[in-house]
């Protein structure tokens, strides 16, 4: 019988090496096709980069996906790679599937490279592979470790947002009834972690049942902790408040919702948040999706982005690229006001995204340390010690600037310095600040009279805002 030898390609896409098992990137497609080929006894490789396979010579088939429309520069660069080295189509065949191959299925300039490659596109979820397991093991033993499994309890969305093509590919929604047959196998592996990769988890109309067999597994100890990835729908959260106490006891953590509109959407986003906050997360785990570089302007969105400072919730801030975009070559140092690296809005600048994105980033630090305000040289202890940095975070605005001279206050909307031209200054602290600090008696005075004062350990010290 003719063995047939099927190649599995993730592209060289530009993740790090150290992300490429994250949860996030992982090519769960590629892990079922592993396990559906594989259960037709064919010989299975998996290539992620540009190389050929140690396992066989000539291939009989190339599967290669793809991810965000702006990275297709990468697949067809795998696919030209393959193509050339394998040119009979009749030998080889070639398959490119995934998100970029299905949002430009019927894209002319798509069709045109597939004739050219003699290329065979994949459209959608293929429903023959979608119920196998996926083969965690031909990555299990890789530098970077897997400890969870990836799970769809619904396949799908209802709501159709303009910058999202998940009801694009997914058109229909599908939910399972339950979860422990999904999850079985991943158990006995020991992928004890499940991360949801549900579109609308809470839309499942089977999801309160799902929630309550996930609470026995997890008291039962045969689970760890779960994540939904894309979040949780914060309109069905309000409609159903009660499903938050389950997610609670079924291990969810770090819970996102999404704040995608204006900001006079603030009161029901709060609403959102308190029934999180009063069935026991910390605001510091709760984390607030924004698209940015949209409809809504630069104004507004640090209008909201000072909201989530006042709740001390996360931002993930989205940068919007359109479905149809097919490059992205953003470079958060370098000022590309032209437009001509990635997509900008015409409601936005350049500099203003960036200057949105450090904004955000330098608020997250804050509410996660607990800083009233942020400052670039305390990322790095290098320039004093551990007390110097305490005693930082007690003093006053006013007198912090005096050691900081990049001091930044979350409070308050940052714009950028030109709005038509992004610069990075490096920021240089004040000569011998160490001594300056010791120096400093009021701040001498303050840092001992909090230490008399406080009977906590030193780790333990928060900042006092003023």
């Amino acid at each position: 019988m003719y063995q047939k030898n099927i190649l599995l390609v993730e592209p060289d896409f530009p993740i790090p090496t150290k992300s490429k098992n994250h949860k996030n990137f992982l090519p769960i497609g590629l892990l079922k096709l592993a396990s559906y080929y594989r259960n037709q006894n064919f010989e299975v490789d998996l290539i992620r980069g540009k190389k050929l396979s140690d396992k066989f010579i000539t291939p009989s088939l190339i599967e290669i996906t793809s991810l965000f429309t702006y990275w297709s520069d990468y697949v067809w660069d795998a696919v030209k790679f393959y193509r050339e080295h394998f040119p009979d189509p009749d030998v080889t065949e070639i398959r490119v599937g995934g998100i970029y191959a299905s949002l430009h299925f019927e894209n002319q300039d798509f069709r045109y490279k597939c004739k050219k490659y003699h290329v065979t596109p994949v459209k959608g979820v293929q429903e023959e592979v979608e119920n196998f397991f996926p083969a965690y093991d031909i990555v299990k033993n890789s530098d970077n470790h897997v400890d969870y499994q990836i799970i769809h309890s619904s396949r799908g969305c209802f709501r159709k947002c303009s910058f999202c093509g998940t009801w694009k590919i997914e058109p229909e929604f599908k939910g399972k009834k339950e979860i422990t047959s999904t999850i079985e196998s991943g158990l006995q592996m020991g992928l004890k972690n499940l991360v949801f990769y549900d579109n609308n988890l809470f839309y499942n109309p089977f999801i309160e049942s799902i929630l309550k067999e996930l609470a026995i597994l997890r008291k039962e100890r045969k689970i760890g902790w779960c994540e939904s990835q894309s979040g949780f729908d914060g309109r069905v959260l309000l409609q159903k408040p009660h499903l938050v106490p389950l997610l609670k006891k079924a291990g969810f953590r770090y819970p996102r919702i999404a704040w995608d509109w204006g900001y006079d959407q603030w009161p029901e986003i709060e609403k959102q948040i308190r029934i999180l906050v009063d069935s026991g997360y910390n605001p510091k785990n709760i984390t607030v999706f924004m698209i940015y570089n949209w409809k809504l302007d630069f104004e507004e969105m640090e209008q909201k982005r000072i909201k989530c400072w006042e709740w001390k919730v996360q931002i993930s801030d989205c940068r919007n690229r359109p479905l149809e975009q097919l490059h992205d070559h953003y470079k958060p140092l370098k000022d590309q006001n032209h437009g001509n690296d990635y997509y900008i809005n015409p409601n936005w600048t350049d500099a203003e995204i960036k200057q949105f994105r450090q904004n955000v980033r330098r608020q997250n630090i804050c509410s996660r340390q607990n800083l009233a305000f942020h400052s670039k040289l305390l990322e790095h202890k290098k320039h004093f010690t551990k007390e110097h940095y305490n005693r930082l975070k007690l003093v006053s605005f006013g007198r912090a600037a005096k050691f900081l001279p990049d001091l930044w206050i979350p409070s308050k909307v940052t714009h950028p310095q030109n709005r038509d031209k992004w610069s990075v200054k490096p920021v240089e602290p004040p000569k011998n600040l160490a001594e300056l600090l010791d120096a400093d008696q009021e701040m001498r005075d303050i840092w001992n009279e909090f230490v008399e004062q406080t009977p906590v350990k030193e780790e333990q010290i928060v900042c006092l805002e003023n």
